[in-house]
């Protein structure tokens, strides 16, 4: 399989043995450059209902056929899979399969070589790009492509291609880091002078909505400062409470506000002037070195 058993050994065996028969298969297929193990058994936060990541990757000008694809996912499908084209669920997360096998849930995800290298390079110039509409809760992050690679576990890898996208993301780039915490805080601290016209007027709907953009945007900056890859909304505040660099009572204090940000103008005054100090919190953190795009 081209991966080491130990870093499998977390995995069911059942599980296991799927990864292997699919390896097996996609090593036959014209246009498989790569495969992953990826998600949450890639990273070790796995749980027993845990779905299986599987990346797919290719060259843009050499692709698959998604047909094989179909092939491969029917074998192992208990009932007639989801596959799709590529590029049909979006620019970022384009195309894959949904399949339900004997040893559970398995994700086919595809991934351009080509577009997850422009990616890699964009972000170490600190360029990031961000597609509201395609990934909930707050859409999908070009940062996420270098997440993926840093934690994916390589099944079938013959030119190192992915062993190379490895190496272009160790360490977290500088430009990257300065980029996400001072194009983040000032979304923020934008997005809560509207924040407080809403609330002075009883917005329920803009209010709430501007406070979870602010969270939004602050979970990128505590991400950025900790110099650790963001992956996704899912399990974010529990994967941010072991973080090192985190202004004490945060995770909480946000929980408080979004649980209950009112339904009056005082109420959500009151969230309003809640987040922003949590916003002061976190521009704390930069010494200083925080200085907002324009003087409002």
């Amino acid at each position: 399989m081209g991966v080491k058993v130990d870093r499998l050994a977390h995995i069911p065996d059942k599980k296991q043995a799927l990864l292997r028969q699919l390896v097996d298969e996609f090593a036959n297929v014209p246009g498989v450059a790569a495969v992953v193990l990826g998600g949450s058994y890639a990273s070790g936060n796995q749980h027993k209902g845990s779905d299986m990541d599987i990346g797919l990757y290719y060259l843009a000008e050499a692709p698959f056929e998604i047909a094989q694809i179909q092939r491969v996912a029917e074998s192992i499908s208990l009932r007639p899979p989801t596959v799709t084209g590529f590029y049909v669920w979006g620019h970022w997360v384009n195309g894959g399969a949904w399949i339900q096998t004997a040893a559970g849930k398995v994700d086919f995800l595809y991934r351009s070589l080509n577009q997850v290298e422009l990616a890699i390079e964009k972000a170490q110039a600190g360029i990031v790009e961000r597609d509201y509409e395609q990934q909930p809760t707050h859409g999908f992050y070009s940062i996420i492509y270098l997440a993926e690679t840093e934690i994916c576990i390589p099944l079938y890898d013959p030119q190192n291609q992915i062993s190379r996208l490895k190496q272009m993301v160790k360490p977290y780039p500088p430009k990257l880091k300065e980029k996400v915490v001072a194009n983040s805080l000032w979304s923020a601290e934008f997005t809560l002078l509207h924040a407080s016209t809403f609330a002075q007027k009883g917005d329920v709907y803009n209010t709430v909505g501007c406070l979870t953009r602010i969270c939004s945007n602050l979970t990128q900056v505590i991400f950025a400062l900790n110099e650790k890859y963001f992956i996704g909304d899912k399990r974010v505040t529990e994967i941010m409470s072991s973080f090192t660099i985190l202004p004490k009572g945060y995770l909480q204090n946000i929980t408080n506000i979004l649980a209950h940000p009112g339904e009056t103008p005082r109420e959500l005054i009151d969230s309003v002037a809640g987040m922003q100090a949590e916003w002061q919190s976190v521009v704390a953190l930069t010494g200083g070195t925080y200085q907002p795009a324009f003087k409002l």
